[in-house]
């Protein structure tokens, strides 16, 4: 909830670029399609639905870099 809080102001365009994600594999991670990621990409965090956000949030917080095996 605290990222939340702290990003809610910027885009998701930048929160995708500060991650390291391109389009298409933000999109492959959540299972949905490219171009709904580039409609979502001039809004900002707080703008989107809370199904999307609690699906992107997790992405743009690292949590993905816990399951690294080493």
């Amino acid at each position: 909830m605290l990222y939340f809080f702290l990003h809610r102001n910027q885009t998701i365009k930048e929160l995708r670029k500060n991650a390291g994600f391109t389009a298409r594999e933000l999109a492959l991670k959540l299972k949905c399609e490219t171009v709904e990621i580039i409609r979502l990409d001039h809004l900002r965090l707080k703008e989107i639905s809370p199904e999307m956000r609690h699906r992107l949030i997790p992405l743009f917080r690292g949590d993905r870099m816990d399951n690294i095996p080493w």
